[in-house]
C-alpha cells in the first residue's frame, strides 16, 4: 500500500501553551492545512470549488493526543480518504514526529456542500472526480 499524502510542519514557539505543549486547537489547524495542501496537489483549488458552486465541509473531528509536540519539533501531517457511499467520506489523519512517533490521530467526517443550495450533494466522489486533476490522493 502506498504512503499516504503528507505535509511537513515545524511547530513554532507561538503555537506553545503555558507547558510549553502544542496548543491543543493547533493540531485542528495542521489537519486542516494537510488537507487543503491535498486539495491543492489534486488540482482542486478554492478558486475551482467556488466557480462550481461547491465547498467542503467539515462535520465532524476527534483528536486522539497521544505524545507532546514541543517548539521545533518537526512533524508529518498525513491525510487519506474514506468512502463509503452516501454524503459524507472521512479523512484519517495522523500527525508524526519524523521518527515516526504518533503523536495525535484525527478523524473528521466532511462533505460537499451545494453553495447555493445550502445542502450536501448527493455523491462527494463525482464533485471530485469532476474537479480533480489526480483522483488518486482521493483514493478513488
Amino acid at each position: 500500500m502506498a504512503e499516504p499524502f503528507s505535509v511537513r510542519v515545524t511547530v513554532r514557539g507561538y503555537e506553545t501553551d503555558v507547558q510549553g505543549h502544542l496548543n491543543q486547537a493547533v493540531y485542528l489547524n495542521y489537519a486542516e492545512h494537510a488537507r487543503w495542501t491535498l486539495l491543492r496537489a489534486a488540482g482542486v483549488g478554492q478558486s475551482r470549488l467556488i466557480s462550481r458552486g461547491v465547498g467542503p465541509v467539515a462535520l465532524e473531528t476527534t483528536i486522539r493526543y497521544k505524545r507532546e509536540l514541543l517548539a521545533g519539533d518537526e512533524v508529518d501531517v498525513t491525510c487519506e480518504f474514506e468512502w463509503s457511499g452516501g454524503k459524507v467520506f472521512h479523512i484519517r489523519q495522523e500527525i508524526r514526529k519524523t521518527d515516526g512517533t504518533v503523536a495525535a490521530e484525527i478523524v473528521a467526517t466532511g462533505g460537499v456542500m451545494d453553495l447555493e443550495q445550502r445542502k450536501l450533494v448527493a455523491d462527494p466522489r463525482e464533485i471530485f472526480k469532476e474537479l480533480a486533476d489526480d483522483l488518486s490522493l482521493f483514493g478513488l
